[in-house]
């Protein structure tokens, strides 16, 4: 399958109101968690610093393509050159200020579960975020595989460069407002 049939697919996936609060459903699963073992975030930006601090965000196509969707949908659409630029930078097109996360809201997975906090592996058990991750992810992938969703795991800006691309931005438009998936916040 060509990367522009994938973003298509993706795209047409992520515009399915089923399908969007399927992945609410997880990322709010991912919130409750997280809840409970209360690490700390102080809006640093570290963790979209993806070169400076030597992390890679990876995600499903259909995680990239609703976060896609939902900035399309804000009036701030990312397109290849806002992609070029972050991989350029090292950090995440979403990166605001240098520290504010502009895709807050339907966030990735890794993003729900990563924290720099020292203490977030404190309390019994150092390695929650990476079960909870595998975990999560595994219902993510689930997702692709009951809806018939092409299913591609990679890092974050190569599959928003394969969403972003001429060939495949502004081919579909957002749902039908009364039709809206993110009526709950899925802040977490």
């Amino acid at each position: 399958m060509t990367d522009a049939a994938l973003a298509g697919a993706w795209i047409d996936a992520a515009l399915d109101v089923r399908i969007r609060a399927a992945l609410g459903a997880i990322y709010d699963a991912v919130a409750d968690e997280v809840a409970a073992r209360r690490p700390l975030c102080l809006a640093s930006g570290h963790c979209c610093q993806f070169e400076r601090y030597g992390h890679r965000l990876y995600v499903s196509g259909l995680e990239a393509a609703v976060t896609m969707l939902e900035r399309q949908e804000a009036g701030a659409p990312c397109g290849p050159s806002d992609v070029a630029a972050a991989r350029a930078a090292g950090t995440c097109p979403f990166l605001r200020d240098g520290r504010l996360c502009g895709a807050h809201a339907w966030r990735p997975l890794g993003c729900r579960v990563y924290f720099c906090d020292r203490t977030a592996g404190t309390g019994g058990d150092p390695s929650w975020q990476e079960t909870l991750y595998e975990r999560l992810h595994a219902a993510i992938k689930s997702l692709h595989e009951e809806f018939g969703v092409p299913y591609r795991y990679g890092e974050w800006r190569d599959l928003l460069g394969i969403l972003a691309a001429p060939a495949t931005t502004g081919a579909r438009g957002p749902e039908p407002a009364d039709a809206d998936p993110r009526a709950a916040d899925r802040s977490g």
